[in-house]
């Protein structure tokens, strides 16, 4: 018999749903060491807690997330919560012993994060961070092509991340629905919420950047709080730009923006290097498009690949060829991947560590849109 892993999640809210999915659907298509067991989720509003517990199959809720941490049958702390709580309940959850998941960013800034990365190895407790885009099969076989060499050695990396959510002014900031607006919550703007995913893999898939030079903008300088109605300053980024270089030598440029008329989430990036070139879109993330200068030249050109096939990354656990998968895929193969390190006593990528690697660079990013010089980002 396998050994329940129960669940306390923090936050019943996208993120909320989009994790409670990954556990519950992951024992169905991976051979996992754990049943995840959904025992308790955790928000401030006690109806929409209960409404959420019995939607998702949760045993009970609670209002109260340090009873959460100090429950005694609550293996793993899953924190989906907004930003300016994962510092304190990371901490709580590691000096407890449980096993700490969390969205990203870590912290805030630098310093909550380095607590938070200082409270899970000094409790020595298994820990990740929902970076959820490297789960994507596409972007798997593009590390693949990479890590094999197909690609040579990389000159260019760009990639951007655009949405257009946030352009009307009528937009209020901060509460429950848009505390992403209000950086005493979120901690920065699109570079710490969307730029933080493209960071994330470019680092992954190319290396360590090593540095960056950065314009950051707010179009809109005032809204009004959703919760009180006064009228307050706009302190997040609504826009951001950088340009990096990356410890290898490659260049790179990095785009995010709320303010891409006609863009819900287009996250894309192509890797240029010496033999080959690689894009992925997530608007069509089952492909992966590939240039190869090796082929032959009446025929050479950009190859789309459908990463749907048993030999490509994931697939084998899924359906039969041809047929693709989604988004919410990427975070079932987390939580899978997550429970077999967890079985097999290894850590599973992105640990807090190196998730802290991110939140160094987006802290460069933001020093650099203030001092308009190049930053280098401290490494974890």
């Amino acid at each position: 018999m396998k050994k329940k892993l129960n669940i306390g999640m923090i936050g019943y809210g996208f993120m909320g749903r989009t994790h409670s999915n990954a556990f519950t659907k992951a024992p169905h298509f991976f051979d996992l060491p754990y049943e995840p067991v959904l025992k308790t989720v955790c928000a401030r509003n006690a109806e929409k807690a209960a409404a959420f517990a019995a939607q998702w199959g949760y045993e009970r809720f609670d209002t109260d997330w340090r009873k959460v941490v100090e429950s005694p049958d609550i293996d793993v702390i899953d924190i989906a919560s907004p930003n300016d709580t994962h510092h304190d309940i990371a901490i709580a959850a590691a000096a407890a012993g449980k096993i700490v998941l969390c969205e990203k960013p870590l912290g805030r800034n630098p310093a909550e994060s380095e607590a938070m990365v200082a409270a899970v190895e000094k409790a020595g407790v298994p820990n990740t961070v929902w970076y959820n885009y490297r789960r994507t099969p596409a972007v798997t076989m593009a590390k693949k092509l990479i890590d094999e060499g197909r690609l040579g050695r990389i000159f260019h990396y760009r990639t951007v991340f655009l949405q257009d959510w946030t352009i009307s002014p009528d937009l209020p900031q901060g509460g429950e629905g848009l505390w992403r607006l209000d950086s005493a919550v979120s901690g920065s703007g699109v570079t710490g919420d969307l730029l933080a995913h493209n960071i994330d893999t470019a680092m992954w898939l190319n290396g360590q950047i090593s540095e960056v030079s950065a314009l950051t903008e707010t179009f809109i300088k005032t809204r009004k709080h959703s919760l009180t109605g006064e009228d307050q300053a706009v302190t997040i980024d609504d826009a951001s730009l950088f340009l990096a270089r990356f410890a290898n030598g490659s260049l790179a440029t990095f785009e995010a923006t709320r303010y891409a008329r006609g863009h819900k989430a287009l996250y894309t990036f192509e890797i240029n290097g010496e033999k080959a070139s690689i894009k992925w879109d997530l608007h069509d993330l089952h492909r992966l498009e590939y240039f190869d200068y090796a082929d032959e030249s009446q025929l050479r050109g950009w190859k789309s690949i459908h990463i749907t096939d048993g030999d490509h990354p994931y697939m084998s656990h899924w359906w039969v060829p041809g047929l693709q998968i989604g988004y919410e895929h990427t975070f079932v193969h987390q939580a899978a991947d997550f429970m077999m390190g967890l079985g097999a006593g290894t850590p599973v990528a992105p640990t807090f560590r190196e998730a802290l690697a991110t939140d160094y660079v987006v802290d460069a990013v933001l020093k650099s849109g203030k001092s308009r010089q190049w930053e280098t980002p401290k490494t974890a």
